[in-house]
């Protein structure tokens, strides 16, 4: 006679990892070309003769782009499967880098890069669902860690390739690197992944999708042009944000009147769900929005080349590589919220060190912050991100996932234009300098700003003939700048201990219905 069935392994076995390395190479493409951009900004400016905030716009058009599918991928995946879906992304994602390169003007560029945006939006959350459904949800935290690896890849090599590829060739070559790279990621995909047969088992929200998708870009658009205009009463700025707010408020009160709405709130009434989700929106407006802040300090404040702020910048991410295979291994057996406050102690902890940087803080001493910050960072936004999945089960994971990630998107909009806004805004404030005007923009050069532009480009100098010690003055404005705008980052990330607080400190069981030894039909994630 048999014996009882034996429970599922916790070890990721050569299977899983095979299909991993496909998810693994997707996402690397996407994250990767995130970092590399934002190294890339200051190149952008004197390339196109464009201003910070016209520039800033190659990273929002992709944040937009990846807003508006998000909400379209779960059911597209249902639709179509994931396997073909994943391999169209690949396809958008590398077509849309080989357009960057041949871009001329800062329109076409932003333009190219809202069509990447639609490939590596997908990327990420199709490769969960894949990954999901290989492993089963008795790993999910372990999944999570080998999901990570992009994620730690991307600090540590964004900069440094981005910097590299800039400094000894062309900032073309930022986007040519991953023509080869999603080649061979698309041939990958077709002999690795499973084929899988679309059951479509859920009928299309069109009327949520009027609502949801063009609200959710409107809003963002809104958010994102505060840099360029300053103010919130501009109409490009509060019109946009008005429409797109009350679209996203008649999709709020619209969907719960569908069985099957394009997003499903009803997932709120879930407590585990809803504070990881609080807790990582505030914490991304937080680290996201200064951590762009990071490469333009060193660049702009302290004269880097793009290769050096890249290598200034990797110690994050080497931090986050010791502790995030850990805490995916702790996120299966410890409660999060044992753990995620001790993390964001260390993120707490290496950010204030930002808040006091002037023109000549010592490197050992940011790159060190950096690390600790790192370590922290390793150990808070995957456990958080299990905690929500593990409370879930079923259809659910998906629609769950799904919510995480929008406020992601928003959280990462609103932080970087709320950033973007304080640091322009303050360096505006810096004296103006006689008779001088910038040729880009119609308006008065400012201590600071020459400062830096003599930091990027020490030719300058000749052309402006400035008195003895007002660059010195300048740049010291210029950090003081950055750490207010740090300081506000700061804060933020001290009001995400309020969230964390209510994180479950019990041991968290498998949802209803769950069979202890896996056999039940294994949820899928698709975002």
């Amino acid at each position: 006679m048999s014996g009882p069935t034996a429970a599922p392994s916790d070890k990721i076995d050569g299977a899983v990892l095979k299909i991993a390395g496909v998810v693994v190479l997707g996402a690397i493409m996407s994250i990767l070309d995130i970092t590399v951009v934002s190294v890339a900004l200051p190149t952008f400016q004197s390339e196109f003769t464009a201003t910070y905030a016209q520039v800033a716009w190659t990273m929002t058009g992709y944040t937009l782009a990846l807003a508006t599918v998000i909400p379209l991928s779960g059911w597209a995946a249902d639709r179509f499967g994931t396997k073909r879906l994943y391999m169209l992304a690949l396809l958008l994602f590398t077509a849309g880098s080989a357009a960057c390169a041949t871009a001329d003007s800062i329109e076409q560029l932003i333009g190219y890069r809202v069509l990447q945006g639609l490939g590596g939006g997908m990327l990420m959350p199709l490769g969960m669902t894949i990954m999901t459904r290989a492993a089963g949800p008795h790993r999910i935290g372990r999944l999570m860690a080998i999901l990570g690896i992009p994620m730690l890849l991307g600090p540590i090599a964004g900069p440094i390739l981005g910097g590299w590829l800039i400094d000894t060739a062309s900032w073309h070559w930022i986007f040519l690197i991953n023509v080869p790279i999603g080649v061979l990621a698309l041939v990958y995909a077709l002999l690795a992944l499973p084929k899988d047969t679309p059951e479509p088992t859920e009928s299309f929200d069109f009327l949520g999708m009027l609502m949801l998708s063009p609200g959710l870009a409107l809003f963002l658009f809104g958010v994102s042009s505060l840099p360029e205009t300053g103010t919130i009463t501009a109409t490009k700025v509060w019109a946009t944000m008005l429409v797109g707010g009350l679209l996203v408020i008649g999709f709020v009160i619209y969907s719960f009147k569908p069985r099957h709405p394009l997003l499903d709130l009803r997932l709120f009434r879930n407590p585990r769900l809803t504070v990881a989700a609080v807790s990582m929106f505030v914490f991304i407006i937080a680290f996201m929005g200064a951590g762009l802040l990071f490469p333009s300090y060193f660049l702009q404040v302290r004269g880097e080349s793009t290769l050096a702020a890249g290598l200034l910048i990797a110690p994050q991410g080497i931090g986050a590589m010791i502790t995030m295979p850990i805490a995916g291994t702790l996120a299966d057996r410890v409660p999060v919220g044992r753990t995620v406050p001790f993390a964001l102690l260390l993120i707490a902890a290496g950010f204030f060190t930002f808040t006091q940087v002037d023109a000549d803080t010592s490197y050992l001493l940011l790159c060190g912050s950096l690390f600790v910050m790192g370590l922290g960072m390793g150990g808070t936004m995957m456990p958080i991100m299990t905690s929500a999945l593990k409370s879930l089960s079923g259809p659910e994971v998906a629609r769950g996932s799904t919510l995480v990630n929008i406020l992601q998107q928003i959280g990462s909009s609103i932080g970087a234009a709320v950033m973007s806004v304080i640091l322009t805004s303050r360096l505006n404030g810096s004296a103006a300098i006689p008779g001088a005007v910038d040729p880009s923009t119609g308006k008065p050069v400012t201590e600071a700003g020459l400062a830096i532009a003599v930091q990027q480009k020490p030719e300058l100098a000749k052309q402006f003939p400035v008195p003895p010690g007002m660059i010195e003055k300048g740049l010291q404005f210029a950090a003081d700048s950055f750490a207010t705008t740090f300081w506000v980052g700061f804060a933020l990330v001290l009001a995400t201990f309020i969230p964390v607080a209510f994180l479950s400190r019990r041991r968290e069981e498998p949802p209803a219905g769950e069979r202890p030894d896996g056999s039940e039909q294994v949820p899928v994630l698709v975002h």
